[in-house]
């Protein structure tokens, strides 16, 4: 995968790939990403996948959150807290304590653009 190999089960290497594809200065939620993955009913597999991230700095798992935009309380990388200043670093806006997930949730045409470059990546990756 991009940003190099790991030890990660298939599943949760594809689960980096779409993180990876999430745009700067928006977020995903853990079922949009699960469903970039096969099945929209693995959240909770995805968030596993994302506790376990081996590189922030290659696979931005901040860029992930709930369905309503709230931050995840363990992220791995420092607790709720640096996840949400490394939204907010990113222009990512938070209105009541939560992401603000009209204005920075992917869009349709930004899952459908993320499909088509996991696609592409996973085609590379069989080769």
């Amino acid at each position: 995968m991009t940003g190099g190999k790991s030890d990660a089960p298939p599943l949760a290497e594809k689960i980096y790939a779409a993180v990876r594809l999430i745009p700067h200065g928006k977020v995903a939620s853990y079922s949009q990403i699960a469903a970039l993955a096969g099945n929209c009913n693995l959240r909770r597999y995805v968030g596993n996948a994302l506790h376990k991230n081996p590189s922030n700095s290659v696979t931005p798992c901040h860029r992930v959150v709930n369905a309503n935009g709230f931050c995840s309380g363990s992220f791995a990388f420092g607790g709720g807290d640096v996840q949400r200043e490394k939204l907010e670093a990113e222009g990512v806006v938070f209105t009541g304590g939560h992401v603000d997930m009209e204005q920075c949730g992917i869009t349709e045409d930004d899952f459908e653009d993320m499909r088509a470059g996991l696609e592409e990546e996973m085609k590379r990756e069989r080769l």
